[in-house]
């Protein structure tokens, strides 16, 4: 179905495999059964909404207090968007992602300008033990590394990992699209006529139904040593043990879903959520409409879409958490001045840890747990989904 699309629409472009996943946005569910509070159609399917905790206080600080909050029925796709879906909407758009974009160097005034060119961050496997504390043992910023080439330089790369190199992301055309930012991913919602979660809906969602569990499937990470999620095996950073040969992103529903039916929404790649960062749950509040879009080239103005303005509200960096994260940090220069709609030093809320979440460093392949994002700081483990909200 994705190589009839995809080979349809991009008229002698880049070509996907075939990858069992449907059209922008949507997917094709193999689970055998719905939940009773979860409805399917052909493409989507809903969870239907009510007042929940969100929020633990057995972890992180950033996931306190545990707060009751209420959400509407929203109807999901079942999958992160895969590459294929991505290649879709930048053939019948022209769209050019963050990761793609030079740096103006009127933003970044004194940086050097060997730096200002398009890039993104890229796990970086290391050869053995590193300490722990200094995250930048294991990301790069990679010149070159975009959605189209997740790896970056792939002779750089071969030298830090064990799997098959990807030259290019038709031939992980199943695979999470990744260094996208926050404005990339929303581009891509509009475009499909659709949205990003909040922050409550993402959890809501992801709980699949149980309440108050640690994990989306229950109390243990690997009930009776089975791995339900594509999150880190082995000693962290520095050597992966994943017996299906998973060591970076995989396929979407390689995994068992959710109660609700929904794929991946703990592990494999970090989700984008439309809710500003904020140190604690004591102010969770879901954003209205984001103000429009910057283009392509970062003036204030879309062609895919637009929407009503909001204040992003990111606290100020001495507020945010600084507990240990597999997700790095910022690696892009510091800019001189702000941006209109959105700027360098906003961040976003992200949900359900990637395949980088490790029970030896960070355990945040959970429902509640919560990631401040920078909105430009593309990475090779953060991806999104969409979805669409019912009434």
């Amino acid at each position: 179905m994705t190589e009839k699309l995809v080979g349809d629409r991009l008229e002698g472009r880049d070509t996907a495999r075939t990858t069992g996943v449907s059209a922008p946005c949507h997917g094709q569910s193999t689970r055998q059964h719905a939940a009773a509070d979860a409805e399917m159609d052909a493409d989507m399917i809903l969870v239907r909404g009510g007042l929940g905790l969100i929020g633990s206080d057995r972890f992180y600080a950033e996931e306190r207090p545990v707060v009751e909050a209420e959400v509407g029925d929203v109807w999901w796709a079942p999958h992160p968007v895969t590459n294929a879906q991505f290649a879709v909407f930048v053939a019948e758009t022209g769209y050019v992602t963050v990761a793609e974009r030079d740096l103006d160097p009127g933003d970044f005034p004194g940086a050097d300008p060997e730096l200002l060119v398009a890039g993104s961050q890229v796990f970086t496997q290391p050869p053995g033990p590193v300490p722990l504390h200094d995250w930048t043992q294991w990301w790069r910023w990679q010149p070159g590394a975009q959605w189209r080439h997740p790896h970056g330089d792939e002779e750089q790369e071969s030298r830090r990992w064990p799997g098959p190199q990807v030259e290019h992301w038709s031939q992980i055309a199943d695979h999470p699209v990744v260094h996208v930012g926050w404005e990339d991913a929303l581009a891509y919602a509009l475009w499909a006529g659709q949205d990003l979660p909040t922050e409550a809906e993402w959890e809501h969602a992801a709980r699949g139904g149980l309440v108050g569990a640690s994990f989306a499937w229950g109390e243990e990470l690997d009930p009776g040593g089975d791995v339900l999620a594509n999150t880190w095996q082995g000693p962290f950073p520095w050597r992966s043990n994943d017996r299906r040969g998973h060591h970076r992103t995989s396929p979407v529903a390689s995994y068992p879903p959710n109660g609700y039916g929904l794929f991946d929404m703990i592990g494999n790649v970090w989700e984008w959520t439309r809710t500003p960062w904020t140190p604690d749950h004591r102010d969770l509040v879901a954003p209205a409409s984001p103000s429009l879009l910057p283009s392509s080239d970062g003036r204030r103005a879309s062609s895919v879409g637009a929407a009503t303005p909001v204040g992003l509200g990111a606290p100020p960096q001495q507020d945010r958490p600084v507990s240990g994260s597999c997700c790095g940090g910022h690696q892009r220069p510091v800019p001189g001045e702000a941006r209109a709609s959105v700027t360098e030093q906003d961040r976003m809320v992200t949900k359900g840890g990637s395949h980088l979440c490790s029970p030896h460093y960070c355990r945040r392949y959970r429902p509640a747990a919560r990631q401040g994002q920078g909105v430009r700081d593309s990475t090779s483990h953060v991806g999104f989904r969409c979805v669409t909200r019912a009434g």
